[in-house]
């Protein structure tokens, strides 16, 4: 989401200080976002023509949703909420404001001209999604307060005797944290000592160094499809199915159906990234990561056994996870659990922090602008405005006959997958793509539910610019790497984004049906 540029704090994550060379990056308690400040002498995101032309495209196509709506085509409410979604989707592209103030003013739009009401706008709010994302944030900021993880990367990492070994253990320890770490900024935040102290002993292997750079965010990005809390969008998208269809996804079913696909994308683009930055000889050329190289990261000795405090997190975090995927046998909404979890993480005597410290770490801008988005998505559902959209795109898919289902897949692919170039938002592009593409499935003989979760794990690859995710910029903006540029991603993002097309086709045609998501109805 978009930033105001602000003065940099002194201190860092979890208040430890601030690595040298990472001055121009703004610190918060829970994650580390670059500044958008462009490098002296570095091209405008956009020609200054860009914002125009894009102004003109949208009164024109405003101009054909009034044209539609005389041919009696659109209701008065769909027509306003296309409006709205077009005006919204412009300012995620183009205008300097911030995402948050975008997705809340089109809501505040909706209510005042009538689409949704005010006790919509209102309950997106206290919805069960954003009490289960503050619960989670709570429990994550206690499991970082213990120096959890970074104990465990590095009692795992000391294993590595080679490159392949090193960065692969990293992805395993990496796909870990997608259950303790609801957001890939956060885990991005915890990620970064440890490959501060990996590029600390590695520095006189530049090659290797430049490969962790590029790898380690890359592989956050792709880890988060494994839980239901891996992203923001995740949460919408399962709030979007459920008022289109009638249910959503369950905290154990995404579970089943994304792990597998985290596993395998997390790992090949590790592999990817080694294989593009480091030469032959440097893969092979041995290797030791001692284990004092993360004393400092984890705040204690790495090498001695878990402090009472670590095992108690640790047992809160594994309770909470088992309730999560048990929910069909217990009925206790998973929100309820993690508040619950978040009372333990936070308890005297028994958590790892206090509550009100905790609480600072969530990100409540993140909620709010989720809260916003799903009006907006419940206003695209609910009034036909999607279903009318989605006819208009693709009308052309539907006269295919037989072959309908397969182009719409591979279309669904290709158009989530490349989203990322125009809306940086990972939960934006969701709430955009999301509802259009729940409308179009079933014409085309595809399952709404299915199509929505393909959607949205190819939303999850933003790796072409370093400002299409936030990991992927707070790993660029370290003075650590040497000679990284941004020609590294878009060469890394020329190789992956072929095979990450073809494995997310290969999941929904062949994998997620034998898992119980198939394609068709």
């Amino acid at each position: 989401m978009n930033q105001e540029p602000t003065e940099t704090p002194r201190r860092g994550v979890a208040g430890t200080p601030v690595a040298p060379g990472r001055e121009d990056v703004e610190a918060t308690e829970f994650w580390t976002v670059p500044r958008r400040r462009p490098p002296a002498g570095s091209p405008a995101r956009e020609p200054a023509w860009a914002p125009l032309l894009a102004a003109i495209a949208g009164i024109l196509v405003c101009l054909g949703f009034l044209a539609a709506a005389a041919a009696g085509d659109l209701g008065r409410d769909a027509l306003i909420t296309l409006v709205v979604f077009v005006a919204a989707i412009w300012m995620w592209v183009f205008a300097p404001v911030p995402d948050t103030y975008v997705a809340l003013g089109a809501a505040v739009a909706l209510v005042v001209t009538g689409p949704i009401d005010t006790e919509t706008f209102t309950g997106t709010l206290g919805d069960s999604v954003i009490w289960l994302l503050v619960g989670s944030f709570v429990i994550a900021a206690a499991v970082t307060a213990t120096g959890l993880p970074a104990r465990i990367a590095a009692r795992v990492l000391t294993i590595a005797r080679t490159p392949r070994q090193l960065i692969h253990l990293l992805t395993a320890v990496l796909l870990v944290t997608t259950f303790a770490i609801p957001a890939t900024s956060g885990r991005a935040a915890l990620a970064l000592p440890v490959f501060l102290a990996l590029a600390a002993v590695l520095r006189h292997r530049p090659q290797l160094v430049l490969a962790f750079a590029v790898g380690i965010p890359s592989v956050i990005l792709f880890s988060a499809v494994g839980s239901l809390l891996g992203a923001g969008a995740h949460l919408i998208t399962s709030e979007i199915v459920a008022t289109a269809t009638g249910e959503g996804y369950h905290f154990g079913q995404w579970l089943i159906l994304g792990l597998p696909l985290a596993v395998v994308w997390s790992h090949l683009a590790a592999e990817v990234a080694l294989a593009l930055f480091a030469d032959r000889t440097e893969r092979r050329t041995p290797l030791t990561v001692p284990a004092t190289a993360f004393a400092e990261t984890a705040s204690a000795d790495v090498r001695g056994p878990l402090s009472a405090s670590q095992r108690r997190v640790l047992g809160v975090l594994g309770a909470v996870v088992v309730l999560w995927c048990t929910e069909g046998l217990h009925g206790v909404d998973p929100a309820v659990v993690a508040v619950l979890g978040a009372l333990l993480a936070t308890a005297p005597k028994i958590g790892a922090t206090t509550l009100p410290a905790a609480a600072k770490t969530v990100p409540w801008t993140l909620l709010l602008f989720m809260a916003a988005t799903l009006c907006l998505g419940i206003a695209l559902t609910t009034t036909g405005a999607s279903a009318w959209l989605a006819g208009l795109v693709f009308d052309p898919v539907r006269s295919l006959g037989t072959a309908a289902g397969a182009v719409f897949l591979v279309l669904t692919v290709v158009v989530s997958l490349l989203a990322h170039l125009m809306i940086q938002s990972r939960s934006a592009r969701s709430a955009v793509l999301v509802p259009i593409i729940v409308a179009t499935a079933p014409a085309v003989g595809v399952d709404a539910a299915a199509a929505a979760f393909l959607s949205t794990a190819a939303a999850g690859f933003c790796h072409t610019m370093t400002s299409s995710a936030k990991p992927m910029a707070v790993f660029a903006a370290s003075d650590t790497v040497p000679g990284y540029r941004p020609e590294h991603l878009l060469r890394y993002s020329a190789v992956l984004a072929p095979l990450s097309v073809a494995l997310l086709l290969a999941f929904a045609v062949w994998g997620w049906p034998q898992l119980g998501l198939s394609p068709t109805p």
